[in-house]
């Protein structure tokens, strides 16, 4: 019998008719993950964000629903579980940056990070697994961080909800490979995103020099001499949500630059 079959016959970055979701979609690796999947064909994006202009910025040539919700909410989760029909893939990316030691950080403080960045993510990961579950299989990829890899002085709660939603994604893999599922998280370094503005030195070293100078400054140290864009780290969560990624599952991808070298 002859094998029709070729290989590379079939695009495995192709995501035509298929569906998504993208928490954080509002700005930086979100945005940009949006956009890299409506130029893969994506059919239909969920998209979630507390920030609507955001959201609204986004000029997307596929079918959109945009969500302005909280993740850490779980009765947005159970409504959007009863709505969305289909779901293949999903990226559980909203997160809020943080800075402190431990030692001097406010419970209130701590709480307010792990409610969206820990909390939400669970929330997320567990209602996209139901929905694909569902659908007959998928792929998941979870916004982890460096600092989940790498201790770094000064990021309190950040880092280690950082590292929770590492390991959440490990274990989900294990848990669903049955199912069809690959879950698999990534770990950015320095990325150019809003996440910095909140900071305190941050926002001085904005003041007097401007923001692309104080980017410039901070990326400056990392091996690669600058930190990544967003567009950069949209292309590896899309190889990590696409089939050519089809044996891969489990893993924490690090995307630094060679910060952790």
């Amino acid at each position: 019998m002859t094998d029709t079959h070729h290989p590379g016959a079939s695009n495995p970055l192709d995501f035509s008719g298929k569906t998504a979701l993208v928490t954080g979609a509002g700005s930086g690796i979100g945005a940009a993950a949006a956009r890299w999947l409506a130029d893969h064909g994506i059919a239909k994006l969920h998209l979630v964000d507390v920030d609507p202009a955001g959201l609204e910025a986004l000029a997307l040539h596929c079918e959109v629903e945009h969500h302005v919700h909280d993740v850490s909410d779980p009765q947005f989760w159970g409504g959007f579980e009863r709505s969305v029909g289909k779901l293949d893939h999903a990226l559980v990316n909203a997160g809020i940056g943080s800075a402190g030691p431990i030692a001097e950080q406010s419970f209130e403080e701590w709480r307010r990070v792990m409610a969206i960045n820990l909390d939400g993510a669970f929330l997320t990961l567990a209602a996209a697994l139901r929905l694909m579950r569902a659908t007959g299989g998928g792929s998941a990829v979870v916004t982890s961080s460096i600092t989940a890899i790498k201790p770094v002085a000064g990021i309190g709660a950040y880092g280690v909800a950082k590292a929770g939603v590492a390991h959440m994604a490990r274990i989900a893999a294990a848990e669903n490979a049955r199912h069809n599922i690959r879950v698999n998280a990534i770990a950015p370094g320095g990325v150019d995103t809003n996440i910095w503005n909140s900071g305190e030195a941050f926002q001085q070293a904005v003041a007097a020099h401007g923001r692309d100078a104080a980017i410039a400054a901070m990326g400056a140290d990392t091996p690669r001499g600058r930190f990544a864009t967003p567009d950069e780290l949209a292309c590896d969560i899309g190889y990590l949500l696409s089939d050519m990624a089809a044996n891969v599952t489990g893993t924490v991808l690090v995307s630094d630059g060679g910060y952790s070298l």
